[in-house]
């Protein structure tokens, strides 16, 4: 199957999913602050992949669709799960048991900016412009000021927690230009999705039973139960599904912009479902996430540049 090039503007299509995929991951937070108060990180996780896979695998069958048999796919799909969840999941997981939430949310909107680089010298067609480099700095300082840039003061206290959110955010940045390849072989983006997530599932499991034990867990409540489904069946199936359509349309780059967006996605809904304060430096921070998406995308400058030329010429 002959790949298509992506381009490094997304269309409407692609934008809407974007913000929905935000708003997933965004309410994930919500999810796991329940999820938190009886079980422990890593049974968390897999129970979020686990019903994320289940949930997929409904959805698969519903459309039609099967997993691909082949080796080689097969393969590819658990090389897949490792770096976009085990790895990263484990890695995020111990480093907030070591630094404040709001530098690994800030650590971990370095995404992009890896992602980027990685795409820059590992493909063809997502090159770096001045513009994506110019977008992806303002995007960075606003997800920092949008979670507060006094979070930035313990840098350098908790190095090996850090060093953990910045080894998951490469983790992530690769898998994304990993995930590239499924167009090529024939793998659907919900394919992709389910095989993945299933591999996660699989590949979690031993290290829960090791670390968590969790037979010996008390049975959670109604609510914890209700936070995992969807943690699961929103924050997980429904939202990779959107992750591996925006990559497939738009590039990896592009799809990673979503890291600059779900702090935002979680203040905004914070302040609308649990009525927490809206502060002048989120505003300002939402003002510079949009001017650097605005600047990744590049329609909006060239557009206003090409005005300016226009109207230098006229005069």
């Amino acid at each position: 199957m002959t790949q298509r090039t992506t381009t490094s503007a997304m269309g409407a299509t692609e934008w809407a999913m974007l913000i929905a995929l935000s708003i997933l991951w965004g309410g994930s937070f919500f999810f796991n602050g329940v999820a938190v108060r009886e079980l422990p990180s890593l049974t968390i996780v897999w129970l979020r992949v686990a019903i994320g896979f289940a949930g997929l695998l409904v959805i698969l069958r519903a459309s039609g669709e099967r997993m691909p048999t082949e080796p080689r796919a097969l393969v590819a799909l658990l090389g897949l799960g490792l770096f976009n969840n085990v790895i990263p999941f484990t890695l995020i997981v111990w480093g907030q048991h070591r630094i404040p939430s709001g530098l690994a949310a800030i650590l971990n909107a370095t995404t992009p900016l890896f992602g980027a680089l990685a795409a820059h010298l590992l493909t063809r067609d997502e090159k770096l412009t001045p513009l994506k480099i110019t977008g992806i700095a303002i995007g960075f300082a606003g997800v920092a000021l949008l979670v507060g840039v006094d979070a930035l003061s313990g840098l350098g206290t908790g190095v090996a927690g850090e060093a953990a959110c910045i080894a998951a955010a490469i983790a992530y940045a690769l898998a994304a230009i990993y995930a590239r390849r499924f167009r090529r072989m024939g793998v659907t983006p919900l394919a992709t999705a389910t095989g993945q997530v299933g591999a996660s599932t699989f590949l979690l499991l031993p290290l829960v039973l090791i670390v968590d034990q969790p037979w010996t867990l008390p049975m959670p409540h109604a609510a914890t139960w209700a936070a995992m489904l969807g943690a699961g069946l929103l924050a997980t199936s429904v939202a990779f599904i959107l992750y591996f359509r925006i990559i497939a349309s738009s590039g990896a780059t592009n799809a990673l912009l979503v890291t600059f967006l779900v702090p935002l996605s979680a203040i905004l809904l914070g302040a609308l479902l649990l009525h927490e304060a809206l502060l002048p430096r989120h505003f300002a921070g939402m003002a510079l996430i949009g001017l650097g998406l605005a600047f990744i995308d590049g329609r909006l400058p060239r557009r206003l540049l090409q005005r300016d030329w226009r109207a230098r010429s006229v005069a």
